[in-house]
């Protein structure tokens, strides 16, 4: 139909700019961002993205399982960075999304904030950029007299108490880092104390299916036990790397 469309269009040329102008339009909209991050790809990312499109239904939803704290190693976050533009909005579900490192977190905001790039916490409303902003712009209007030199100093005042707030939701979110490493590390403590075994034993060995099956294979086929076949041969064959057969191969020598 808009191939017909076209080919009927007395003027293709103007045509055509329309079509470039609306195509530019649609580029330059501003976007909706939810970004959603889990330590582990054990655990479920779903309720965050529920969140999120409970409010922002068009929001381009970006997923990430990583650990840790820092920014550095995060390559969907720090590709969502590098693409949102003045006008975009980012979603997170709570202020530890974004970051888990006081420092960090801050120094972030403040230069997504001067970028034009909004900022949204659905759990810390009272962090969002729009109320920062609001702050900003609610500055009490100067008199031209000497009062001016008090309220210069309460404007300050209010800037720095909005500050401090974003600052605080960012240390909270790294004080429930350290608060879990310590209580992971004090339950760890606690049943060593009580006898209990902490980790592997040295020496013993992790039995799974695929370690079970690769054994299989190694018996079968390597000229060292059941078959004929050199090591790079039954390499090729069983599909695990060097280091891990010459580990099942030593294990089987020790139990043969």
């Amino acid at each position: 139909m808009l191939k017909s469309t076209y080919n009927k269009f007395p003027n293709k040329g103007t045509l055509r700019m329309v079509l470039n102008i609306i195509i530019k339009g649609f580029d330059n909209m501003n976007k909706i961002y939810g970004y959603c991050r889990i330590s582990t790809k054990k655990q479920s990312i779903d309720r965050q993205v529920r969140n999120i499109l409970a409010l922002y239904p068009s929001a381009e939803i970006v997923k990430e399982a990583y650990t840790g704290t820092k920014l550095e190693g995060r390559k969907e976050f720090n590709k969502l960075l590098n693409k949102v533009k003045e006008g975009d909005t980012i979603v997170f579900d709570s202020v530890s999304r974004m970051s888990r490192d006081a420092e960090e977190g801050f120094t972030l905001y403040k230069e997504l904030f001067n970028k034009g790039i909004k900022l949204v916490f659905l759990k810390e409303q009272y962090i969002n950029t729009d109320t920062y902003k609001e702050t900003l712009n609610n500055n009490i209007n100067m008199t031209g007299t000497e009062v001016d030199f008090l309220l210069e100093g309460i404007n300050k005042y209010l800037l720095a108490l909005a500050e401090k707030q974003i600052k605080i939701a960012f240390e909270q979110a790294e004080k429930e880092v350290k608060d879990l490493q310590q209580r992971t590390k004090e339950g760890l403590e606690t049943a060593r104390l009580n006898g209990k075994q902490i980790g592997r034993v040295e020496g013993t060995q992790i039995t799974t299916k695929k370690s079970v099956e690769a054994k299989k294979q190694i018996i079968k086929y390597s000229k060292d036990f059941e078959g004929s076949l050199n090591d790079t041969e039954v390499l090729k064959l069983v599909g695990i790397n060097r280091k891990t057969y010459y580990k099942y191969k030593k294990e089987l020598k020790e139990e043969y």
